[in-house]
């Protein structure tokens, strides 16, 4: 068989680098521990990418897919971890980037009755590493919460509106941190966390449990971010939270971001 011809390896003239090119929309399955010491099997949502020089005309894509697979068919987040090293030395690139999106699934019991319900929620998993340098992991947590609205509270002879909103919550982090714990973070500084199954006296209980704690959304994200900050392991973190508005044509929508990014 005749050689073939290495188009991504061409020279390209316009003398541009690309900060990140690869692969994206790609499902693999992962297995994540939780803080109960079980193993929970997911599927992911990956995106891996390199930088490439701006003499190569492109990257060789296959060699991403090949990475991944050569971890058998489920992947452990440690073995994650290492992936960007593997990517740098595989596509000899300077910098190497990879994203892992998954549900992540918590037992739950209801507040009164106790009956348990599964709660699933999105994570992201980022990993960064550079040619002779560190490797940077953060940890998204996107968690729902419900808020019930100060104002309205105040200013209503009776009841107050209330909304579900969502809080994506990033950290860095001086050791590993629980997937459990952050989303715990998160419940505790709304009006009230959610469930998956609540009978009558559920309802009761947090329906009355969000009135007596009404937040902004400005609150919500003071919350998780006095939190963050007396917390020594954590050394950055980004929470964004937007309340889907019940009374309103818009959602509201606040954003704190601190910490070291090196």
């Amino acid at each position: 068989m005749s050689e073939l011809t290495d188009t991504q390896n061409e020279h390209d003239d316009r003398q541009i680098a690309i900060d990140r090119v690869g692969v994206k929309a790609l499902r693999f399955p992962l297995i994540v521990k939780d803080k109960g010491g079980s193993e929970q099997r997911t599927v992911a949502t990956c995106a891996l990418a390199v930088d490439l020089p701006h003499h190569y005309k492109g990257t060789h894509m296959s060699r991403f897919v090949e990475v991944l697979n050569s971890h058998g068919n489920c992947l452990s987040v440690r073995e994650m971890a290492g992936l960007p090293k593997e990517l740098l030395e595989r596509l000899d690139a300077r910098r190497a980037h990879v994203e892992f999106e998954f549900p992540f699934f918590k037992s739950k019991p209801a507040p009164v009755t106790g009956k348990e319900g599964m709660m699933d929620y999105q994570i992201k998993f980022e990993i960064e590493a550079e040619k002779d340098g560190p490797t940077d992991f953060i940890v998204t947590v996107m968690v729902p919460v419900a808020t019930l609205c100060p104002c309205s509270k105040a200013i209503s002879s009776y009841g107050a509106h209330n909304q579900r909103g969502i809080v994506t919550y990033s950290v860095r982090f001086k050791n590993p941190v629980w997937i459990e714990d952050l989303i715990a973070r998160v419940e505790s500084s709304a009006s009230c966390e959610l469930y998956s199954l609540l009978k009558r006296p559920d309802e009761k209980e947090v329906t009355e449990r969000a009135y007596d704690n009404p937040v902004f959304v400005e609150d919500l994200v003071r919350n998780v971010a006095a939190a963050s900050n007396a917390d020594s392991e954590i050394r950055w973190y980004r929470v964004e939270a937007e309340n889907f508005e019940s009374i309103h044509n818009h959602n509201a929508y606040a954003v704190i971001e601190s910490g070291d990014l090196a």
